[in-house]
């Protein structure tokens, strides 16, 4: 087991504490470098009704979706943060993880699990599940408290860490390794790990059960069950498969308590729809703007695969009635209805 100096990682925090984070107030944290299953925590590895866990999550790689490398997978324990290698572990190692990531008692905070989960799909046959997901939390909490989102006007990882109700901590380094990532998209396939690599690679999980546990505090019963059913459903959207997720876990179901009254949130799915060879160009318009009018006119997230693709499909999730107006949408600009 490979351990390297540490940054300091936050603790549970108490629920009543409202300053801002200041890293040198919180004690280090071991980061250990896992080639073997045997590095990591049993509890872990055998997860249980009866020792529930909850973890930050996060995945590096090259070209980070079905067609690239998954090279790190980051674990954030309160006493560990543990960087599983997958390049130098591989297949086997990985595989070693699948129980946890497909338990329900293991809990998963990531911020936009989406690419994660589609290379750990694609490449290792994995079903992630039971994730909270920052972003989506984040979204949540705005709307609850009267701020509507733009579309596409998603929070940034950088952004929610320097947010002072969530953590308050600038990442700085953060755009350096972007700019490496630019430079060399191999940049998560060199070994052995330099201590830039090793920082970075914890910076993305370290604070998320703190997050969490603020984000928690804010959300009502009704946004709690809106995170878990979406939280799937971003799991499951770029996973594309030919038997409609039926090997999937299923999804959340509308807790008791909110059905009263006749007035239960509808049920939220995901559509995917194809796109024809050469209408991609009709779906998004001159400089974006058809597909940004659709948005606007629809509550839900239409996404798109973009360069990694798939290419010739759009996803949308969302509530029942507003997937139909915005597949009718965009299939009506496929047509030139529009």
């Amino acid at each position: 087991m490979a351990s390297l100096p540490s940054p300091y990682v936050p603790l549970s925090p108490d629920p009543g504490e409202r300053s801002v984070i200041h890293e040198a107030q919180f004690p280090r944290v071991p980061i250990q470098i896992v080639t073997h299953a045997s590095q990591l925590p049993a509890e872990f590895l055998e997860p249980c009704a009866e020792r529930p866990l909850v973890i930050g999550f996060d995945c590096e790689g090259a070209d980070l979706c079905r067609n690239g490398t998954l090279c790190i997978m980051q674990l954030a324990f309160p006493d560990a943060i543990y960087l599983v290698d997958a390049i130098q572990g591989g297949k086997m190692l990985i595989q070693a993880c699948k129980p946890a990531l497909e338990s329900s008692h293991v809990t998963k905070v990531i911020h936009d699990c989406k690419r994660d989960s589609e290379a750990l799909y694609f490449q290792f046959g994995i079903k992630l599940n039971n994730v909270v997901d920052t972003q989506i939390a984040y979204a949540l909490i705005e709307e609850q408290e009267g701020r509507k989102r733009l579309p596409d006007d998603y929070i940034s990882f950088v952004g929610l860490l320097a947010d002072p109700r969530y953590c308050g901590v600038p990442y700085l380094e953060k755009e350096e390794v972007r700019f490496l990532l630019r430079q060399d998209p191999n940049f998560w396939t060199y070994r052995p790990l330099s201590e830039q690599m090793v920082r970075a690679a914890a910076d993305d999980v370290r604070f998320l059960t703190y997050i969490y546990n603020r984000m928690m505090g804010k959300l009502n019963q009704q946004s709690l069950w809106y995170l878990a059913v979406r939280g799937a459903l971003y799991c499951r959207c770029f996973c594309i498969t030919n038997n409609d997720f039926s090997d999937w876990p299923p999804l959340p179901t509308i807790p008791d308590d909110l059905l009263v009254d006749g007035s239960a949130p509808e049920e939220e799915i995901l559509s995917v729809l194809d796109v024809p060879p050469g209408k991609m160009g009709r779906v998004i318009g001159k400089r974006g703007a058809s597909i940004l009018s659709i948005k606007e006119s629809c509550d839900a997230e239409i996404l798109m695969g973009g360069d990694k693709g798939p290419p010739d499909k759009v996803f949308i999730i969302g509530p029942v009635k507003q997937v139909r107006k915005a597949e009718a949408m965009l299939r009506g600009r496929m047509l030139d209805m529009y």
